[in-house]
């Protein structure tokens, strides 16, 4: 009979082939055990995340009865994965010839659903054993009249002793779709001995021609370059200008006129007692640098997560392991979001500990909000099921808001004092009239060019693995780029905020902030090209999914970046006054 779903972990012996990941018992399938063949979804090919359920086209199930359902993890559900059981009846080292496993009554309406999923490239997805395997439903013919259904699936499983390590599915059986017929479905197991290894056995879904490509090598060469270059511009400028205004700033009397004509572009001595001014709306500031702390260190734990589990083998557990990070790492919000605001003299403390902890979580739940209801219009598998929402805000205000509250707590009394090397004064200096190229606006647009030129072509590949079928697995490239991007972002801010300070504007926090993080507009207009470009998407609901999420994602970096050229600026900031002798 049927089983009911079980939500606690089932006992092994009760459900054969209800095989996870978190059952520690036997390693392998024996003998004549059951496999189980799970229907993941089906939907268009050119928009990989418009995807329904399996079963939402007119297939039949086959006789088999057994679990009804696969309980999934937090990262599969948002992320969309549907398994239903086929009803097949697949058995380890059992060989199966050509069964006839259900009949597709094919009324009008059935044939109509079918007819539209073929014109849509429709194809499939299905497990055997936590590997992926896809199919297409079905062609049609040159001049587009006649529709064909593939009915005949033929499985060819590699086994190597007790485990399974490679599944290919042939699809065959054409049959022309006509109303009013009765069309059989089939299917055939065939196994044979493979020399896969357990552990690779995910490797043939790799594509080592692709990620491993010349481009991408000499991309990070070139990205290497221009660090080279930034790294040796930013150390002329504190060694060689600096000593020289030191030198100068010391021996002010005993020049000459002509030196003191020279001596004015030297502004930046001259704004002193305004450097260490609060910035404007401190309260938002710091809860912007906070949430770029924090992304900042997400990035880099999954990434080295990453290098070292190869998390592409599971089902959603990159997301499941991103969500589970950010949690974790909310006391680095709270810390530095926290000191910041104290050192610039903020009350409302409270206040900022909320809008930093909710900052992120509630531009990525509103933009996933918003497409939900896209998504459940088209019945997609994507529509995010309540219990998974109530979930993910369970997290927000029971995990992330107390350790933010702890960060707050430990940066306010540990480093939110109001240290500056340089005394503030009690009435801020008129900004002079400076040229055009040192407004702050335009310092803003130019700081996210180089910035961006050192990670486009990263982006292409991440943007390929996400959008179109492939695995991203060269972690170690996303680890290089990612060191790359934080040394060229913060070479930049402190190149852009000498030259502001030098044009005697002291406003430089929101300047090295926003300089920075302009690099998210080049990458949210590199994504229009992309869509445009290098991709088949088309219907509201892939379009709103990729700009959506597209946003979010060029958000989040502008924030990240903006905090490490922010933070590092500072620094910067810090080391050149603490030299300055004030009269």
């Amino acid at each position: 009979g049927i089983m009911r779903p079980l939500s606690k972990a089932p006992n092994p012996h009760l459900l054969p082939g209800c095989r996870s990941t978190w059952l520690p018992t036997a390693p392998g399938y024996t003998d004549k055990e059951e496999v189980v063949l799970w229907m993941n979804t089906v939907g268009p090919y050119h928009n990989r995340q418009e995807t329904y359920k399996y079963f939402s086209l007119p297939f039949c199930v086959g006789t088999k009865k057994t679990i009804s359902h696969y309980h999934e993890t937090l990262g599969e559900a948002l992320q969309g994965v549907e398994l239903e059981f086929s009803g097949l009846d697949i058995k380890f080292k059992e060989e199966v010839m050509q069964t006839t496993y259900c009949d597709i009554e094919l009324d009008k309406p059935k044939r109509d659903a079918f007819v539209y999923a073929i014109k849509n490239h429709y194809w499939y997805q299905m497990y055997i054993d936590d590997l992926p395997i896809w199919g297409i439903v079905g062609e049609a013919d040159e001049n587009g009249e006649d529709y064909y259904l593939w009915t005949y699936k033929k499985l060819e499983i590699g086994q190597n002793g007790n485990r399974i390590v490679d599944v290919n599915l042939t699809s065959e059986g054409k049959v022309k779709l006509v109303p009013n017929t009765r069309i059989p479905m089939s299917y055939s197991v065939k196994w044979k001995k493979s020399d896969v290894k357990f552990e690779d056995r995910f490797d043939k879904y790799l594509d080592p021609s692709f990620f491993q490509h010349r481009i991408h090598w000499f991309s990070i060469f070139n990205s290497f370059m221009m660090v080279i270059f930034l790294v040796g511009l930013v150390s002329m400028i504190l060694m060689r200008t600096l000593r020289k205004d030191y030198a100068r700033y010391s021996k002010e009397e005993e020049m000459d006129d002509m030196d003191r004509d020279l001596g004015d572009e030297y502004g930046w001595k001259q704004v002193h007692g305004d450097v260490f001014r609060p910035s404007s709306h401190p309260l938002i500031f710091s809860s912007l640098i906070g949430s770029g702390c924090q992304i900042f260190s997400v990035s880099l734990i999954v990434i080295i997560l990453a290098m070292i589990e190869d998390l592409y083998t599971e089902r959603g557990s990159m997301l499941s392991t991103a969500i589970f990070v950010y949690a974790a790492t909310s006391p680095v919000n709270g810390y530095f979001g926290g000191s910041l605001y104290a050192k610039q003299g903020g009350r409302r403390w409270i206040k900022q500990m909320f809008i930093g902890a909710f900052l992120i979580p509630a531009m990525v739940c509103g933009t996933a909000f918003f497409i939900n209801f896209i998504a459940i219009y088209y019945h997609a598998s994507r529509a995010i099921p309540f219990g998974t929402m109530v979930a993910v805000c369970c997290i927000c205000f029971f995990v992330i808001l107390p350790l933010n509250l702890v960060g707050t707590i430990l940066g306010r009394n540990l480093s939110g004092q109001p240290n500056f090397p340089c005394r503030v004064n009690a009435v801020p200096r008129p900004i002079p009239e400076k040229k055009w190229f040192m407004e702050p606006a335009v310092i803003v647009c130019l700081g996210g060019i180089l910035p961006f030129g050192s990670i486009f072509i990263e982006m292409y590949f991440i943007f390929t693995s996400f959008w179109a079928y492939k695995i991203y697995y060269v972690y170690g490239f996303m680890m290089l780029v990612l060191v790359i991007l934080c040394i060229v972002t913060v070479c930049v801010t402190i190149v852009c905020t000498y030259f502001l300070l030098n044009a005697e504007d002291y406003r430089w926090q929101w300047t090295s902030f926003l300089s920075a993080a302009s690099t998210a507009v080049y990458v949210y207009m590199y994504s229009f090209y992309y869509y445009f470009f290098k991709t088949k998407m088309y219907g509201l609901f892939q379009t709103s999914f990729y700009f959506g999420y597209m946003a979010v994602f060029s958000t989040a970096l502008g924030i990240m970046c903006g905090a490490v050229g922010y933070m590092g600026t500072s620094a910067f900031v810090r080391k050149i006054y603490t030299n300055v002798k004030i009269d």
